[in-house]
């Protein structure tokens, strides 16, 4: 069998992939294992995983795939640098130590700590996040669009897949990206670049879009083939140590908003009119991509993609016939896109495409036995009773019909951000106060923050306004019979609908849709639940606090499970009810 070890790192989401003969075998990141959210350091512990879980040692491996050129993203820097002397001269003193110490011995490094003497490949980051895209999809031809930060130098790559060859035909380059000024925002409404833009999305629907054309005037000249620059007057991220200039805090009358301090009026505003112009400028992109490739189908990756309600904006528009999105689309899956560019562009291997995409569910991650599951309950002395599979899945919806909290740890571990029903925390969605408790009492997080919910695939047209699948958690539909009046973060408790607890202030939701073989034991418990209450939806929410990476051992789970309000602990065949301990 061929071997091929993808991996990304040093930048933002380390994560490690295993393809044998092209076939997706494992993968996951390396925060889940250090227990440091969004570890960017080599991989070593995702990588070991990997290898363990194939049962090969580093040199059975027939290439190792990394997700960028190095030498090429330090061209850039070193460029960007030079260009705004002297402003840059404390950013550059910053950054020269890790490269030279670290990022210009990437082939060194990688040999040394893998093990491994053979070929060493490196792809193009965009051709990375590209790859992902295309590859696992299900379709045979398709229009690429991939939209991020930076990569070496470019920011949005459009391209066209077809069977087993990528080819990026169209590409805008750093300094301007709409991943930077999303983030740029981000930092300025107070929250955490690179891993606080969920907030801002889920900020965005409270507000109103006030500052729309201040931004298209003054920030960013969007095109209508998608095309853009950024008025760099505005900026500091190509040389300082933060995102936005003076000239950025003047144009909004006021220094950045201090993280953990109240949110106000502005910052709400302000997050609906950058998602307004991100929707309206990835709606331009996608249909230029449509123009370029000629297809009626889309592939997404890179950061941007996980806009899900970008995506969703796409998807109403009817531009494109199917959708396909990266569920790892950010860099943690730039390692899996390296590893299909070595088998499918470097070793020309053909590729079959199927009715389903090839990512099982993004539950590529590591699992534990039932002995292993039972040794870290005992030794943390807790009360248990163990349950055949049909048993659970009824119990766990009867605790769910009664109001409780579930941790769901079974199977695979997931691959991405999403959980999507092996690590995971679940509760009824037809409650709005459940909304509050599970943000505020279990995960510890703003009381603005939406949950997603996961409903049976061949039901989603009856709750949710969505013909396209979803199982990623994706795409952003409008759910039926929701209504929500008032103005502002009141308009949280004024929500009418029928899972009140899963519907944004907006009448939107996140949506997950659930088929049996990719996720065959959550997939009986939502039956149960739906034989109890009419109702094939859950929340599902990924099984972690605010500040930690999602569990991935069963003293991970029982961590949180102990440290949280959290009702009840399903986890393999073990039922742990808090109220008995």
């Amino acid at each position: 069998m061929t071997y091929i070890l993808g991996i990304s790192c040093w930048y933002h989401d380390a994560a490690a992939c295993l393809l044998g003969d092209g076939e997706i075998l494992a993968a996951a990141q390396e925060e889940r294992f250090t227990r440091i959210k969004h570890d960017a350091s080599l991989p070593v512990n995702a990588i070991n995983w990997c290898l363990s879980y194939a049962g090969i040692k580093a040199e059975e491996l027939s290439a190792v795939a990394y997700y960028d050129k190095p030498f090429q993203k330090f061209e850039r820097i070193l460029e960007t640098y030079l260009a705004s002397v002297p402003r840059g001269i404390p950013s550059f003193l910053k950054a020269m130590p890790v490269w030279l110490k670290r990022s210009l011995w990437i082939p060194e490094i990688l040999r040394k700590e893998i093990g491994f003497r053979g070929k060493l490949l490196f792809c193009e980051h965009h051709e990375s996040h590209a790859a992902s895209a295309f590859f696992p999809s299900p379709f045979d031809r398709a229009a690429i669009l991939t939209t991020d930060g930076v990569g070496e130098w470019a920011t949005t790559s459009i391209g066209v897949g077809h069977q087993s060859r990528l080819v990026l035909e169209k590409e805008i380059y750093f300094p301007h990206s709409l991943g930077l000024l999303y983030s740029t925002f981000t930092g300025y409404c107070g929250f955490r670049v690179n891993s606080g833009e969920y907030k801002l999305m889920g900020l965005a629907p409270y507000g109103e879009p006030k500052y729309v054309q201040t931004i298209l005037d003054e920030l960013i000249d969007l095109k209508e083939d998608g095309s853009y620059r950024l008025n760099l007057r505005y900026f500091a991220f190509p040389w300082g140590l933060r995102m936005y200039s003076r000239e950025f805090e003047r144009l909004f009358d006021g220094p950045a908003r201090t993280p953990e301090s109240s949110i106000t009026r502005k910052e709400i505003d302000l997050a609906r009119s950058i998602q307004v112009v991100t929707e309206r400028a990835v709606l331009r992109m996608a249909r230029q991509a449509g123009k370029v490739s000629g297809d009626r189908k889309l592939c997404m990756a890179g950061g941007v993609a996980l806009n899900c309600v970008a995506n969703g904006k796409i998807l109403e528009s009817g531009l494109f016939e199917k959708i396909w999105i990266q569920p790892a689309s950010g860099d943690a899956g730039g390692a899996l896109g390296a590893a299909l560019m070595a088998w499918h562009q470097y070793m020309r291997s053909p590729r079959e495409v199927g009715s389903r995409d090839t990512m099982k569910g993004a539950t590529l991650g590591s699992s534990h036995t039932t002995d292993e599951i039972r040794t870290v309950l005992d030794r943390a002395s807790l009360l248990y009773e163990e349950l055949d599979d049909d048993a659970l899945c009824r119990r766990v919806a009867e605790l769910l019909v009664g109001q409780k909290v579930i941790g769901w740890f079974q199977g695979r571990m997931e691959y991405g951000p999403r959980a999507l029903g092996s690590r995971s925390i679940l509760a009824d969605p037809r409650n709005l106060a459940m909304q509050q408790h599970v943000n505020q009492s279990i995960k510890f997080r703003e009381s603005f923050r939406p949950f997603a919910p996961a409903v049976l695939a061949e039901k989603c047209h009856e709750w949710f306004d969505l013909e396209n699948e979803s199982p990623y958690m994706l795409l952003t539909a409008q759910v039926k019979g929701a209504h929500i009046e008032g103005n502002g973060l009141d308009r949280q408790q004024n929500i009418e609908s029928p899972i009140a607890a899963v519907t944004h202030v907006d009448g939107s939701a996140r949506v997950q849709t659930v088929r049996s073989q990719d996720h065959p034991l959550f997939y009986r418990l939502m039956q149960e639940f739906e034989v109890k209450t009419g109702c094939p939806v859950l929340i599902n929410t990924s099984f972690n606090v605010r500040g930690e990476p999602i569990v991935c051992t069963p003293q991970d789970a029982v961590n949180c499970f102990n440290n949280t309000r959290m009702d009840i602990l399903a986890i393999g065949s073990f039922l742990v009810q808090k109220d008995l301990q």
